[in-house]
């Protein structure tokens, strides 16, 4: 993730859509330079009491062939579930750290689940 990203917002909610029988979610990053990026939602994680996205970049075929995520800060407005969530970037390197490790665990137990799965 790079400072350009620094205040990103969603547009559109209503732009979430279901994409197939997996029922991917997909949301449209408006970035500070003028571009939009549409982004997969991988997961919402919780750490230390505070809720993180991550998005997963797609391409204009709808792909990611880098494997690379984004990180943000998530916060809905809990009287208000039809207001947009916000998102905020996370410029503490720590507390990316942080996250990113609990994006990794994330991935080990749904590796895991999907191991068992299979057995």
């Amino acid at each position: 993730m790079n400072n350009n990203q620094k205040e990103d917002r969603l547009s559109d909610p209503g732009q979430e859509q279901m994409i197939d029988a997996q029922e991917e979610m997909t949301v449209t990053l408006d970035l500070m330079d003028g571009t939009s990026v549409t982004c997969a939602i991988v997961t919402i994680l919780t750490v230390k009491e505070q809720d993180y996205i991550v998005l997963l970049p797609l391409d204009e075929n709808g792909e990611n062939n880098d494997g690379e995520v984004w990180f943000y800060r998530y916060h809905e407005n809990e009287t208000n579930q039809n207001e947009e969530p916000e998102l905020e970037f996370i410029e503490d390197d720590e507390e990316y750290e942080i996250v990113a490790d609990a994006f990794d665990e994330y991935l080990d137990s749904v590796e895991f689940d999907e191991v068992m799965d299979e057995e």
